[in-house]
Parts: C-alpha cells; sequence; structure tokens
C-alpha cells in the first residue's frame, strides 16, 4: 500500500519498493540503483557477493513501472557502482535495461559513483527542474527538492527499514539497488537537513508508515 502526501506544489506517492511515484507527471523516480556493486566489489578485492542484486533490482523497477504506467523516469545518481560497472553490465541485463527505457523519457541524474554518461541512452544532467521541483543527487540546496545520495532507514520496533525522509521543503529517497546500506536517519549528516516537523516514510514489505523524524543519534552503519 502507497502513500500520498502533498510536497512543494503537487501530489507525490511513496512505494513500498523505494520508488517514488508522481502520478499528474506520470513519473517514476528512483535513487541509488548501483547496479554492479557486486562486480566492482569483487574487482577491487572486496567483499564476494552473489551477482544477482542487478537482476533483482531490474525485477523491481520493472513491476513498478509497470504498475504505475510512468513514461517518465528520473534516476536520481548513483546508478552504476562506478563507470566500469556501467560499461561491465552483464549482456542480459543491459537489454533488459534498454528494454524497460524504450518509448519512456529517461532521465540519469549524476551521482557521485557514476559522474559520467554511460552507452545506454537517456538524457545526462546534473539535476532535474519540472513543475516547481528539482531532482538531485544529493541535497541542501534549494527547494523544494527531491534527492538521494543518503540511503536513508529508520528503525520499528528493533528492526531497520529503508526510509524516505521529508518535510516541507525537503524529500531524500532510500536506495533503491538490492545490495545497497544504510544511514540512520539520526545521523547528524542528515538531521540538519531537516526541520522540526519532518518525519521517516519507512517501506515495509506491504505498505509504507509514516513516523516522526527519530532524533536520537545513532551509529553509521
Amino acid at each position: 500500500m502507497s502513500l500520498t502526501f502533498a510536497f512543494g506544489p503537487t501530489d507525490l506517492t511513496a512505494l513500498p519498493s523505494g520508488a517514488l511515484h508522481w502520478p499528474a507527471e506520470r513519473l517514476l523516480c528512483v535513487s541509488d540503483l548501483h547496479f554492479g556493486k557486486s562486480e566492482r566489489l569483487a574487482r577491487r578485492g572486496g567483499t564476494l557477493l552473489p551477482p544477482y542484486e542487478t537482476r533483482a533490482t531490474l525485477l523491481g523497477l520493472e513491476a513498478d513501472l509497470e504498475a504505475t504506467a510512468a513514461r517518465t523516469v528520473v534516476c536520481l545518481g548513483d546508478s552504476f557502482d562506478d563507470l566500469a560497472a556501467a560499461e561491465g553490465l552483464d549482456e542480459g541485463d543491459r537489454l533488459w535495461l534498454i528494454r524497460l527505457m524504450a518509448g519512456r523519457e529517461w532521465i540519469w541524474i549524476e551521482g557521485n559513483h557514476d559522474a559520467g554518461p554511460t552507452d545506454l541512452g537517456g538524457s545526462h544532467l546534473a539535476e532535474l527542474h519540472r513543475g516547481g521541483l528539482v531532482f538531485r543527487h544529493v541535497g541542501g540546496g534549494k527547494g523544494p527538492e527531491i534527492s538521494g545520495h543518503y540511503h536513508p532507514k529508520a528503525r520499528l520496533a528493533g528492526k531497520a527499514w529503508r526510509a524516505f525522509l521529508q518535510d516541507d521543503n525537503r524529500l531524500i529517497l532510500p536506495a533503491y539497488g538490492a545490495y545497497t546500506g544504510g544511514l540512520w536517519a539520526e545521523d547528524p549528516a542528515l538531521q540538519a537537513l531537516f526541520g522540526p516537523r519532518a518525519r521517516a516514510i519507512l517501506t515495509l514489505p506491504d505498505r509504507c508508515l509514516a513516523i516522526p523524524l527519530p532524533r536520537v543519534r545513532s551509529r553509521r552503519s
């Protein structure tokens, strides 16, 4: 079950997957896909992970596109874990992604992991201004803005959940990628961005749940 709320001049919908839907614009926004993370870790001598995260992320993205009938997709940066991961995408996964892009306006916002364009097509922008909203990778600029980068998460009943963080001027999306970690909502880097009326929208398996933004400092993980 999704959660619709007013933000800036319009209404937006948070989905349990961590995607954001803008129905009036037929737009789907996702952040921090981090395609190719397992390949990048193996290439750099890091932890070996099963190389299935790209397919899991594509499967979720395909489901959200079908459910929302979105005609525009905005990827808020760090779509690939690095440029080599973009170039080394499995051919089957590449064709799957190209099929999802076909017939849609597809906008890649530059992130700190993937600052340059890929050969997959679409538009490549530092930030996008549309309908009175600003889409960028790292929040902290003029708003109302929608951003990613921090992979926010929050606790409920002792369990960590990916979370949207939102106040009147700023909305930060959770990471959409299957192998991405997270930063606790109580972290000072996130606390500094939000006003007193901020809230977290938790992405539970079957619904989104809004709670006041946690204000007790916790450790980074």
